[in-house]
């Protein structure tokens, strides 16, 4: 019973610490969205060498994009003629930080986490983005391709496209990660042992690589890395460590790592897991030296969420969980109509909720198209209207997806399906 009165404990505060600056991320995620869009990004960002890597790299800090909302980003530049090295680059800075993940280092791991973070970001994509860089051979320069983003917003169409992105969908995407991290984190604060790592104290590497074997396989986000984070460190773990877990889990998973695989080949998929590897290691080692340079100061690791009144946080607290319970609300059990479609697209890397909706925000762009429907469970593209299969898959590889059509889907009256 103490167990689980611990673990509820746990699990409350973290929530509560980190619901203020993850409102605030995701307002400032929303202003980021609006104002600084994907064809500016692909613009300055598609040059070969060290200019390439460094814009990209710089670029991808502040973007709230998860693992796999990063993959079609990467994938657009990649075809507007970036790089191999500037688009690694920027799918190992990207995924491991974020505006809304700095906030919340710093809600929950204190001001030197917050610094240290977006800078190791910034060193690991560089890294690798170097590293990659050998032996690549210069690509021919694509022409640009017509953006499928729409610049001509009124004020009011700015701030439902803000709050829209910010308050839905990074929530859905980053919801039920979010809530994951916190849940493991607050386990391992209840049920792991006090300095359950202290035995590797004094053996860095060897902890830093027992932290890798964690990281590297698991899929979590920026965000939903640092409960575990924090947990980890109420354990013994030291603070390079801790952020080594902090880089190598955002910016490896089977996903991104499949998906570099698909674009480069094996040899530059083995480049880019060692250059997060060593990256992360070379980091964790200069965070601790530091650490110690500093004298261990308890201030560096006071979590930020210590200086905030306790009704702020309930009330964000209580916010936060409505915005997540409302976006991600599941219909089971609705079954509804589909209306006639005509084509039927299989789309394998629409991976998640970000995915989701910029094909929604695609097709609505399409002349011709008069309904669609999007299948993230079955990965699936359902549209009806006048308009040829050879645009539809024009358009979704713009927005950097690999369509594959189907056929033309036969007229029936009788054709329903379960929503989950």
């Amino acid at each position: 019973m103490n167990f689980l009165l611990d673990f509820f404990g746990h699990s409350l505060h973290l929530w509560i610490s980190m619901a203020p600056y993850l409102l605030l991320g995701m307002l400032i995620g929303g202003l980021i969205h609006v104002f600084l869009k994907e064809k500016f990004v692909s613009k300055h960002l598609g040059q070969m060498g060290f200019s390439g890597i460094f814009k990209a790299t710089l670029f991808g800090i502040p973007l709230p994009l998860c693992s796999c909302g990063v993959i079609p980003v990467a994938a657009t530049l990649r075809r507007h003629g970036a790089s191999q090295s500037a688009t690694l680059a920027f799918l190992t800075s990207t995924p491991t930080t974020g505006i809304d993940s700095v906030l919340a280092t710093y809600s929950l791991l204190g001001p030197i986490f917050a610094f240290f973070r977006p800078l190791a970001s910034f060193v690991a994509g560089l890294l690798v983005g170097f590293i990659a860089s050998f032996g690549e051979k210069e690509q021919t320069k694509r022409p640009t391709l017509k953006t499928f983003f729409n610049d001509s917003f009124t004020f009011k169409g700015k701030i439902k496209e803000l709050l829209q992105y910010g308050f839905e969908e990074l929530p859905r995407d980053i919801g039920k990660w979010l809530v994951l991290g916190i849940l493991i984190g607050a386990a391992l604060s209840a049920f792991l042992p006090e300095n359950a790592f202290g035995i590797l104290k004094g053996y860095a590497i060897l902890e830093f690589l027992t932290v890798l074997a964690i990281a590297i396989p698991l899929y979590v986000c920026a965000t939903g890395s640092i409960p575990i984070a924090a947990a980890l460190m109420s354990k013994g773990l030291s603070p390079g460590a801790a952020l080594v877990f902090l880089i190598a889990g955002p910016a490896t998973n089977t996903v991104t790592v499949g998906f570099v695989y698909s674009q480069f080949g094996k040899r530059t998929a083995s480049l880019y897991i060692g250059g997060i590897v060593l990256g992360s290691i070379g980091l964790g080692l200069l965070l601790n030296t530091l650490w110690g340079y500093f004298e261990k100061k308890v201030e560096l690791l006071t979590p930020g969420s210590e200086f905030l009144p306790f009704y702020l946080k309930i009330s964000c607290g209580i916010f936060l969980l409505t915005v997540i319970l409302w976006t991600n609300r599941s219909k089971i059990n609705k079954r509804r109509r589909i209306k006639e479609m005509d084509y039927l697209f299989f789309v394998p890397d629409m991976t998640c909720e970000h995915c989701k909706m910029n094909i929604e925000r695609t097709l609505k762009t399409i002349e011709g198209i008069e309904d669609f429907q999007v299948d993230l469970e079955n990965k699936l593209v359902k549209i009806k209207g006048n308009v040829s299969p050879e645009s539809i898959k024009e358009g979704l590889e713009r927005s950097g997806y690999t369509p594959i059509f189907q056929h033309k889907m036969e007229e029936s009256e009788d054709k329903t399906c379960q929503y989950e």
